[in-house]
């Protein structure tokens, strides 16, 4: 068997909603508005997740835990990115790295990095030195610019084991 190296992308965006708490990366941030969603709308869980399964060409996290399902109704982004590992597992993959950024106005959330790095490789069953998490703002434009919502982005390295020919 043969070694390939495949590269996944991801990509999630939240509204901001009232009476939500902020979860970002697995870690509750402290703020006053959370993100509007059907799970618990972590932005940077998701953006991960498809990543992964963008590499092991598995479909996206729409597609597997789809909003219409009540099973996920307010789940931990966490579960679903354990659901995710397994399914690259699966598929003959073992996770390289991770590399995120979270865009966002507010809250700075660069003092919850390591918290939200040692919870995504918690999940993922890696080291966390290979999660790398960091965060920009959109300098006043967009929708994150005027403070309605935030996104993240995700690209995910995976070794699979291919069967030679």
């Amino acid at each position: 068997m043969e070694s390939t190296l495949r590269v996944g992308l991801g990509y999630d965006a939240h509204a901001f909603a009232e009476d939500r708490a902020l979860v970002l990366g697995g870690v509750k941030i402290p703020f006053s508005k959370g993100l509007s969603g059907h799970s618990d709308a972590d932005v940077l869980c998701h953006a991960i997740a498809d990543a992964l399964l963008g590499a092991v060409a598995a479909g996206d996290i729409g597609q597997l835990f789809p909003d219409t399902d009540a099973r996920y109704r307010g789940i931990s982004s966490l579960v679903l990115l354990s659901k995710v590992r397994d399914l690259v597992r699966e598929k003959g993959g073992q996770i390289v790295n991770v590399d995120t950024m979270l865009i966002l106005e507010e809250p700075r959330v660069s003092q919850y990095f390591g918290q939200m790095k040692e919870r995504i490789a918690d999940a993922l069953q890696i080291d966390p030195g290979l999660v790398s998490v960091k965060a920009t703002r959109n300098e006043g434009m967009g929708f994150v610019g005027r403070r309605e919502g935030a996104v993240a982005v995700s690209v995910a390295l995976v070794s699979v084991q291919e069967v030679s020919a």
